[in-house]
C-alpha cells in the first residue's frame, strides 16, 4: 500500500525527514534489512490517553496485550535496524483504574478524559503501581534485544498530582537496547560535567531534564535535551533515525538540528500536521 508522504528540507544540511502515515508495525514492513543507525520513541503509554484514531495503541483492554503488541513493532525495528543499531525506549508507568470506567478532561491536557478505562489487571488490585516499564523491558529482552541500560529521567518540574498517599511521580524509564552484543556507542559524545564541573565523565544513568512545553500538542512531548543525548550517542552526522511513534516531530527536529536524517512514522493524521508544521518553522528559524 502507498502512503502518504512528507519531506522537508533544511536548506543548511539538506536533511531527507519523511513522515509516514499509518500503522507503525505495517509501515516498518515495508522498509528493508538493516536500514537504520538508531531507533528513538515514546510509544503511547497503556491506558492513559485516548487519542482518538481507531487500533491505537494505549488502548488495549489488558496490558498484556499493549506488550505483545509493542513486542511486536519493535521486532519489526530490530529488523529493520543496522546490525550495530540501538533502540532508546521512554516509557511511564500508570496505575490500576479502580475500576472506574472514565476519566474528565484536563484543562491543560484535553488527551487525558477518557471515555473507557481497562480493568485492573489479573492479579493486581486497586491503587496497584502496574509496572509497565519494567515488563516491556522485560518483554523486549525475551525477544531477542540487549538489554543494555534502564535510564531514569528524572523531571525536576513535573506536574504536581493531588495523592496524598504516596510521594509524587516525577521520573520516567529510558531503556538502551541493542540489536547485537556490540553495537555503536560514542560515551565521549555525552559525557557530563564531574561535581567541580572542572572535568568530565562518563554519563551517569540518572538524568535531570526539564519537561517542555509545546503549544501546538495536547499530549506530552520528548524533551530536545533528553532526544540529543540519545541521538549522538548513538548516531554519527547524516546517519538514519527512526521514531515509530513521531507524535509532535521531536525526534524529527533534533535530528535536523543534528545533521541526522530521520524516519518517523505516525497513526493520527492530526499529529502528522502538528510534526510538518514544526519542522517547517525549525526550517525558517536556521535560515
Amino acid at each position: 500500500m502507498t502512503l502518504p508522504k512528507a519531506k522537508i528540507n533544511n536548506p543548511i544540511y539538506q536533511p531527507d525527514i519523511s513522515i509516514e502515515i499509518g500503522d507503525s508495525k505495517s509501515v516498518l514492513s515495508t522498509f528493508p534489512d538493516e536500514h537504520f543507525q538508531s531507533c528513538i520513541t515514546s510509544p503511547p503509554y497503556w491506558g492513559l490517553r485516548d487519542y482518538g484514531v481507531s487500533e491505537q495503541i494505549g488502548a488495549e483492554t489488558t496490558v498484556d496485550e499493549y506488550i505483545e503488541n509493542l513486542v511486536n513493532v519493535f521486532r519489526e525495528v530490530r529488523r529493520t535496524l543496522k546490525d550495530n543499531g540501538t533502540l532508546w525506549l521512554n516509557i511511564g508507568d500508570s496505575y490500576t483504574s479502580g475500576g472506574r470506567t472514565w476519566r474528565d478532561p484536563d484543562k491543560k491536557n484535553a488527551a487525558r478524559g477518557m471515555s473507557y478505562r481497562a480493568p485492573t489487571p489479573e492479579g493486581l488490585k486497586p491503587k496497584d503501581l502496574i509496572g509497565v516499564p519494567w515488563k516491556i523491558a522485560f518483554a523486549l529482552q525475551a525477544d531477542g534485544w540487549y538489554l543494555r541500560s534502564d535510564i531514569v529521567w528524572y523531571k525536576p518540574n513535573c506536574q504536581p498530582e493531588s495523592v496524598k498517599d504516596r510521594p509524587t511521580r516525577s521520573h520516567e524509564y529510558i531503556f538502551l537496547f541493542s540489536k547485537n552484543e556490540k553495537y555503536f556507542y560514542d560515551h565521549e559524545a555525552i559525557k557530563e560535567p564531574t561535581a567541580c564541573g572542572k572535568k568530565l565523565r562518563n554519563k551517569r544513568t540518572v538524568w535531570s531534564i526539564n519537561t517542555e512545553p509545546f503549544r501546538d500538542a495536547h499530549f506530552a512531548v520528548f524533551p530536545t535535551e533528553l532526544v540529543k543525548s540519545c541521538m549522538i550517542a548513538s548516531s554519527s552526522p547524516d546517519d538514519l533515525i527512526l521514531d515509530p511513534f513521531l507524535g509532535s516531530g521531536t525526534v524529527a527536529q533534533v535530528a535536523i538540528e543534528q545533521s541526522r536524517q530521520c524516519v518517523g512514522i505516525e497513526l493520527n493524521n492530526d499529529y502528522a500536521d502538528i510534526a510538518k508544521k514544526r519542522i517547517a518553522q525549525i526550517n525558517r528559524d536556521l535560515i
